[in-house]
């Protein structure tokens, strides 16, 4: 969706807390949290495998603290609901490998202050990172994947909270939004696919009636009518689900977990990555700096990226595009005012976001690993609180 098209439509879709991949990327970021709580400079890179009852968790990690992996691993299954023998997948029934060791100590002392060439905490790998921000919605999201989003979220919820209702609801699914754009606005849904896990004795319309019920719940009405298309279940069942039904690895739903598709991505997975890793760190500050961008009005679209060297502090490249909505005549206006209102190096953004203090300030990088990383105000890099400044380094600048 780089261009503005005069009329097109634009799908993108998201995955339950129950989906194989996103059981590994819970394992891998509870592990994270474990580590880190303890031990905030903690280095953690940490994969997950799971299939028909088995979990293999493996990874780099260094770290002071004291984590039983078994107790973390179990209890995060558990949680989401695999429960029950008879899903080929539980969190007790289980077998379950682990298989860690500590972080290279040649990457080590590139990320670590005061050690290696330079006296900087310098970024964790080399690549490049993006965020973006739409005024499309009141997340500042693209349409698509934030409705993806509450979709699944949504009957997760109803599981949880309410299983004497939907007894039928199983942890496994994935729901698909498609959006009609003319001028690059959002103006209608035009279809909704839910493919959601389910018991033997479910009914067919008991599942199509809750999808419905809920679709019409979490998505605004303006953007829905009586000519939206509803698949659900298409292939007619899905009691095979989970693990048992299709193996999972930690970090395989990247675009599930940025913006579904819309703008870039540089290729990095977060789940289970310390903040050192600028993979995650400078993906969430560059979601931070686009979404004050647009809230700012500077923009009505905003992509940023971001490149590093391993070992090395300094940015090698910092990129803006507005996609010709910015206020600014010129991007490199905005490349300014951005780099002289945030810092960039990895210990900025750490300090700047804390991330490594993530419970003391009300979130766990548990709760990034299921309905997006971006979207919902829990998360330090989705607050507006640089608006003021940009606008006042702009005009400073001579650029509004």
């Amino acid at each position: 969706m780089s261009k503005i098209h005069a009329e097109h439509v634009f799908t993108s879709e998201s995955v339950s807390e129950g989906h194989p991949d996103k059981v590994c990327d819970q394992i891998s970021d509870a592990v994270l949290d474990a580590c880190i709580e303890q031990d905030p400079n903690s280095r953690v890179a940490c994969e997950a495998l799971v299939t028909t009852d088995l979990i293999v968790v493996s990874g780099e990690i260094t770290t002071k603290a004291d984590v039983v992996w078994e107790t973390v691993t179990r209890d995060i299954v558990r949680k989401i609901g695999y429960n029950t023998s008879d899903m080929g997948f539980s969190a007790d029934g289980a077998k379950l490998m682990i298989c860690i060791h500590s972080q290279s100590s040649d990457i080590s002392q590139g990320v670590s202050t005061g050690e290696g060439k330079y006296i900087e905490q310098g970024a964790g790998d080399q690549g490049m990172m993006f965020g973006f921000a739409s005024n499309e919605t009141e997340e500042f999201m693209p349409a698509p994947i934030i409705f993806s989003h509450k979709i699944v979220e949504e009957l997760a919820r109803l599981r949880h909270t309410q299983p004497e209702r939907y007894p039928f609801l199983r942890p496994d699914s994935k729901s698909q939004v498609s959006v009609r754009y003319i001028s690059g606005k959002p103006v209608k849904v035009e279809a909704i696919v839910v493919s959601h896990q389910h018991t033997p004795e479910a009914k067919d319309e008991d599942i199509r009636a809750v999808v419905i019920e809920v679709s019409k719940k979490v998505i605004p009405a303006h953007f829905m009518d009586d000519n939206v298309q509803y698949f659900v279940n298409p292939t007619g069942r899905f009691e095979i689900g989970g693990p048992h039904g299709d193996t999972g690895v930690t970090g395989r739903k990247i675009i599930v977990d940025t913006y579904g598709g819309v703008g870039s991505h540089g290729g990095g997975a977060f789940s289970g990555k310390d903040p050192s890793k600028v993979d995650r760190s400078a993906a969430y500050m560059c979601r931070y700096i686009a979404k004050n961008i647009v809230a700012a009005g500077l923009a009505e679209k905003c992509e940023v990226q971001v490149a590093y060297a391993i070992g090395v502090a300094e940015p090698l490249s910092l990129n803006v595009d507005t996609y010709k909505t910015g206020v600014i005549e010129k991007d490199e206006g905005l490349e300014k005012i951005i780099r002289e209102t945030f810092d960039m190096k990895p210990a900025g953004i750490i300090d700047t976001l804390g991330l490594k203090y993530p419970k003391e300030n009300g979130w766990t990088y548990g709760q990034t690993a299921a309905y997006g990383h971006f979207g919902r105000d829990i998360f330090p890099w989705e607050k507006t609180d640089k608006i003021d400044v940009l606008r006042e380094t702009a005009k400073k600048h001579g650029l509004l």
